[in-house]
């Protein structure tokens, strides 16, 4: 990522140039200016020309070297390259910082620092020697967060010296570039997942018996088909004339539903319910894009990533890809919502024909779980991992509260599968427990139309 091309030379006007080259004096060289200018004042009163001469020296070295300093003119490209842009919490990612003397004269010496977030550790400062014309200088350092979201680094700054350190200036580029830190993905297991009839992945159905990705499927003539497409058999088995209709087979849908109410969920921090949620989001998205799902993540407020569409879900290929990317980018910077209920969610789904619903929920009070509950019959199949904000705060070991238990038992009696999550719980593990008390329960009752599942 560039970080500009443009010179670091001074910002300032020339109308304050004197006074900024006098505040980058450094304490030397206001030690040397204080200093000349008492001698000065003794070689005054006592009448000592020889004095005078010295305390003038000693005055205008730094009022030279000062003079010299912003004068100067260095032509400094920068760049900076993130690798990667987009790291997992808790992981490191690695700055590379580039420096280029554009210019035909030798810079001195180099102080090189750059503007980080705290949470991103200390800020990194590198002293670049003399560097010669056309030359160029490449250091690195690395930042670590446990705090998902998006955090600017920059801009790069340029400190200049003198060789006799009486004066310091400042030069800033005015480029940032913006590391992205996602929430912790965990690695699922396989289960068996059942996509829509005409699904691609484990355990599809195809309901069409013709051969080959391209079902052709006749339908009748329009103006303006190609003549070329016509289909013979069927247009004598009809009597009218009839054209192929090739059409590719769907992917099998997901939706991963996060709650992000306020009142869902207490604490914060890494180790919060809300975190986890979110990180348990990221990980079903992940695992259901790895299985050629067509995914889309949804939220409490309605609000489906990654948006508007043909069908809202994430298509193939480079589309899907960018779609990841994109849900990803959302998780790392999703906050508390202020809504109190899961209606809008619910409005997105009433329109049925989701596949498979994976839903991560903090504290449900009787009227959301109600909602939550309706849910199911617009989905093949539906997983809930419901979070107990009051165990979450009590720490590991803590019990489920009765509350709790009573709204996995009713989201159970509605054909969800759902589970209690326990404080610091493994969701690799309850992946398969989800999928182990699918199995064991049998196919669940669904209402209308069915396009997914988890079997």
């Amino acid at each position: 990522m560039a970080l500009g091309g443009s010179p670091a030379a001074p910002a300032e006007d020339e109308k304050g140039g004197v006074r900024t080259a006098l505040a980058g004096l450094t304490t030397r060289g206001r030690s040397f200016l204080a200093a000349g200018v008492a001698a000065a004042v003794c070689a005054y009163v006592l009448g000592q020309s020889d004095l005078l001469r010295v305390g003038l020296l000693l005055a205008v070295l730094p009022l030279v070297c000062a003079t010299v300093l912003f004068r100067t003119r260095y032509r400094v490209a920068g760049s900076r390259r993130l690798s990667p842009a987009r790291v997992p919490a808790g992981s490191e990612a690695r700055v590379h910082l580039r420096m280029d003397n554009v210019s035909r004269l030798p810079t001195g010496l180099l102080m090189l620092q750059d503007r980080v977030p705290y949470v991103l550790g200390p800020r990194p400062r590198f002293v670049l020697d003399r560097v010669e014309a056309g030359g160029r200088r490449e250091v690195s350092y690395r930042v670590r967060s446990d705090l998902r979201g998006r955090y600017p680094l920059g801009p790069l700054q340029l400190r200049l010296t003198d060789p006799f350190g009486m004066c310091e200036l400042t030069r800033s580029f005015s480029t940032y570039d913006m590391l992205t830190v996602i929430p912790r993905v965990t690695a699922l297991p396989p289960v068996r997942l059942t996509g829509e009839a005409k699904g691609y992945g484990d355990g599809r159905n195809r309901s069409l018996a013709l051969a080959g990705e391209d079902d052709v499927i006749p339908r009748g003539y329009r103006h303006g088909d190609d003549l070329r497409r016509v289909h013979w058999r069927s247009t004598a088995r009809y009597g009218e004339l009839m054209v192929r209709r090739e059409e590719q087979p769907q992917r099998a849908r997901c939706t991963v539903l996060l709650d992000t109410r306020g009142v869902g969920f207490r604490g914060a921090g890494p180790d919060s319910a809300f975190e986890w949620a979110v990180s348990g989001t990221a990980s079903a998205l992940v695992h259901m894009l790895e299985r050629s799902f067509s995914v889309r993540l949804l939220t409490d407020t309605g609000m489906s990533v990654p948006g508007e569409g043909s069908d809202g879900f994430a298509g193939s290929g480079q589309e899907s890809a960018d779609a990841a990317g994109l849900m990803m980018d959302t998780l790392a910077v999703i906050d508390h919502s202020d809504g109190a209920g899961l209606s809008r969610a619910y409005d997105v789904l009433r329109g049925g024909n989701e596949g498979l619903l994976v839903a991560f929920l903090g504290d449900l009070a009787e009227d959301q779980a109600a909602v939550v509950a309706k849910m199911r019959q617009r989905s093949g199949a539906a997983v809930a991992f419901v979070l107990d904000s009051a165990a979450w705060a009590q720490g590991q070991g803590a019990p489920p509260s009765e509350a709790g238990d009573a709204r996995v038992r009713m989201l159970r009696e509605a054909g969800w599968t759902a589970l209690a999550v326990p404080p610091g719980a493994d969701l690799a593990d309850l992946w398969r427990q989800a999928d182990h008390a699918r199995t064991s329960a049998g196919p669940a009752p669904t209402a209308g139309t069915t396009t997914g599942g988890w079997a």
